[in-house]
């Protein structure tokens, strides 16, 4: 891992930066690195912990998203099928990933429809997918049940989020960007340019920017919110994700996802693989009042396993564990069944706020930064 560079704070103020990158998970810095590149700017991504990449970024399922499952005209679409590539291509570069491909498994007729229109849906955004016949399926995953189809995505895969996080602050630093640690920003006013308050340790100081880019994630709606009149003020949501590890893996080598519930924002309980092909079961869904609500939680394991059997017959209870939670940063409350677009937005001249930067916010996140930069770079 690089070393991140830190500020000498003896003068009052610190030096101007051309842009200033709120919160260093992987989106801010995917921006900050994207922004660097060009020789006149001189950035700063800020970030609140003493590590990068402590919150959503390193706390999620590592999936690389095909695009499939959000509106056809949204960022999300657009952002995660481009990112997506990005991923991939940065394997040259040393970031380690794996295309293994992802199957969607039908039970039932109705479930079946529903694979069918994703198919047709992949066909018009531009991502491959094929139905897999079911007797092949057997020779291929005997430990998979799908009693109506398969649907399969060969362009979905896993990477190593620490892996990209860790190039992208590379690419940062070699483009003559910085990274300064522990540092949390509490206040922002605009006079001609922008003022940060901010706080390391005991001691507070400003950073004066001509443009802040906010992608503080969980925390995003709370700099928005410093800027914003009262009337428009974000309200965050929690949404807690728990995630199983399973004892070993009896063989199976690719994603499983069983179809969505009709009218519920969430993907279901995934089958999912890291790069050592450790079997790993979730998210679940636990809304929770505080963003720093890590603790894994194993109330739903009964739940999981039911739910995984369904597509995962074989699974043992007794070989399931909670490992670790994530929490993602949502703009709808419990009980929506809408699935809400990235808000990425210049919101002042010289302001942009990324907020409900949730899945596929990983796989998207090249694509983000370039998109930032388009905006405001």
């Amino acid at each position: 891992m690089r070393g991140i560079r830190h500020f000498h704070r003896s003068a009052a103020v610190l030096s101007d930066f051309t842009h200033v990158v709120i919160g260093a998970g992987v989106v801010g810095l995917a921006v900050g690195a994207e922004l660097a590149k060009r020789e006149s700017n001189n950035v700063l991504v800020v970030e609140k912990h003493a590590h990068h990449g402590q919150e959503t970024s390193s706390r999620n399922s590592e999936v690389i998203h095909a695009g499939l499952y959000y509106p056809d005209e949204s960022l999300k679409t657009k952002l995660c099928i481009e990112g997506k590539e990005m991923i991939y291509d940065a394997a040259k570069f040393g970031v380690e990933s794996s295309k293994c491909g992802k199957w969607v498994v039908a039970q039932d007729e109705a479930q079946l429809e529903y694979l069918h229109q994703l198919h047709e849906k992949s066909k018009k955004i531009g991502v491959p997918t094929e139905f897999v016949s079911l007797e092949k399926a057997r020779q291929q995953e005997p430990l998979i049940r799908a009693n109506a189809g398969i649907l399969y995505s060969p362009t979905t895969g896993i990477v190593s989020a620490h892996s990209l996080m860790d190039y992208l602050l590379a690419e940062l630093e070699n483009h003559g960007g910085m990274l300064m640690t522990s540092t949390e920003v509490t206040g922002i006013v605009k006079d001609g340019e922008y003022e940060l308050t901010t706080i390391s340790g005991d001691e507070e100081f400003p950073i004066r920017a001509d443009v802040v880019i906010n992608s503080a994630g969980l925390y995003s709606p709370g700099i928005a919110n410093l800027l914003l009149p009262k009337e428009k003020h974000y309200t965050p949501y929690y949404a807690k994700g728990n995630y199983f590890a399973y004892s070993h893996n009896p063989g199976i080598h690719r994603l499983v996802y069983p179809c969505p519930t009709p009218n519920i924002a969430t993907l279901g309980t995934h089958l999912t693989l890291d790069l050592g092909g450790q079997l790993r079961f979730g998210p679940d869904l636990e809304w929770v009042d505080r963003p720093d609500d890590f603790k894994p939680n194993e109330a739903n394991l009964d739940s999981v396993h039911e739910e995984v059997s369904k597509y995962f017959p074989g699974v043992k209870r007794e070989n399931l564990s909670a490992s670790y939670s994530g929490i993602r940063p949502k703009l709808i409350p419990p009980g929506t069944k809408s699935l809400h677009d990235f808000v990425i937005e210049e919101t002042f001249p010289g302001f942009v706020n990324l907020v409900g930067i949730e899945s596929p916010g990983l796989t998207a996140s090249m694509a983000i930064g370039k998109h930032v930069f388009n905006m405001i770079g």
